[in-house]
């Protein structure tokens, strides 16, 4: 018997990837204060994929402790370069200081996912995709930024490749569904494991 997902998350593009796959999901919003929660880490020499995994965890805990009995995912992406985490762009100059920071090199986007029923944690895992961004004139920037808007300022590295972003990249390694934020599969995998959905 199949059950109904709580997605901690407001993401129209997770909510609508799990539908869009056949899992009966609600999306309920955790309400957690995600730089509160990463100031405490940064420095501390925690990777950014245990970032992400904290973040998720967190999101997911605050959902599950008002919804008992239900099972809760949790998601959160962090984006890294080297050993620096980039964070959604505030406003179109930050928008364009990431792409400026990103061309040319080779960041890696860490998609953690977390399923949590009743505050205890049953699993996590973090998906990991690497994408080598071709090397960027500024004032194609500039053109690629008007063209797309505020758009950019929806995602951590400041471009959706589902869209126009892709036009950024030289090579993507990795699964689609982790690099726009959820890993699908593995998600899919564990919620038939759990006998959560039909498997």
């Amino acid at each position: 018997m199949t059950e109904k997902i709580i997605l901690a998350s407001g993401s129209p593009f997770r909510r609508a990837m799990l539908a869009n796959a056949g899992v009966d999901i609600e999306a309920v919003p955790a309400d957690v204060d995600e730089r509160a929660l990463e100031a405490p880490l940064q420095g501390s020499g925690v990777s950014p994929e245990d970032v992400a995994l904290v973040l998720a965890e967190a999101k997911a805990v605050d959902v599950s402790e008002r919804n008992l009995g239900r099972l809760v995912l949790g998601c959160d992406q962090t984006l890294s370069l080297g050993d620096d985490v980039f964070h959604k762009p505030a406003d179109m100059e930050g928008a364009r200081r990431h792409l400026l920071a990103l061309s040319g090199k080779t960041h890696q986007l860490n998609s953690a996912v977390v399923l949590v029923r009743d505050g205890n944690v049953l699993w996590r895992h973090v998906g990991i995709a690497n994408l080598k961004m071709r090397d960027l004139d500024p004032a194609f920037i500039g053109r690629h930024l008007a063209r797309v808007g505020k758009k950019a300022l929806a995602s951590v590295g400041a471009y959706q490749i589902e869209g126009e972003g892709i036009q950024l990249f030289d090579k993507v390694e990795g699964d689609y569904f982790t690099i726009v934020g959820l890993p699908l599969l593995a998600v899919l995998a564990e919620l038939r494991s759990l006998g959560a959905i039909d498997g």
